[in-house]
Parts: structure tokens; C-alpha cells; sequence
């Protein structure tokens, strides 16, 4: 979150799954904290619930592309629109 002082989660959806759900979100922000790039960073993530017997998120294992993230931390990337 420093590195990303601006960073935003958007909420794209949430998949109802046999064994839980997936929630699929979109981290959008700008590389200012310190020692950043400066560039703009929006890379989708997701994660894959396991609910527990009280209907509640037992467990949660996120997932992103960690090459994507990098090279956008040092070049970039364009905003949609």
C-alpha cells in the first residue's frame, strides 16, 4: 500500500463455485510512495474463497500476475477509455 498511495480496489465479480467462491477485483493506483516509478499500475487479481460451516470466508488464496505487476511498476500502463 505505500508503494501506492492512491491504490483503488474495483470489485469486478463474484463467481459462486461449488467449494466457495471467487471474487475477482482490479488494483488500479499510481507508483508515488517511496522510491517509486511514478507510472500507473491497474492489474486484475483474484481470490479464491472457502467458506466454513458458519457461512463465513474461511479461507482466502489470492492471485495475480507478479511479471505483469513489475513491468508496469517500470513502464506503465494505459488506461482504458
Amino acid at each position: 500500500m505505500t508503494a501506492l498511495p492512491d491504490m483503488r480496489l474495483v470489485m469486478d465479480e463474484v463467481l459462486a463455485r461449488v467449494d466457495g467462491a471467487a471474487y475477482h477485483w482490479t488494483l488500479i493506483g499510481t507508483n508515488t510512495g517511496p522510491v517509486g516509478t511514478g507510472h500507473r499500475v491497474r492489474i486484475r487479481c483474484f481470490e479464491v474463497w472457502k467458506i466454513g460451516t458458519d457461512g463465513l470466508i474461511a479461507s482466502s488464496q489470492g492471485h495475480f500476475d507478479a511479471s505483469d505487476y513489475r513491468r508496469q511498476l517500470e513502464k506503465g500502463v494505459q488506461e482504458p477509455g
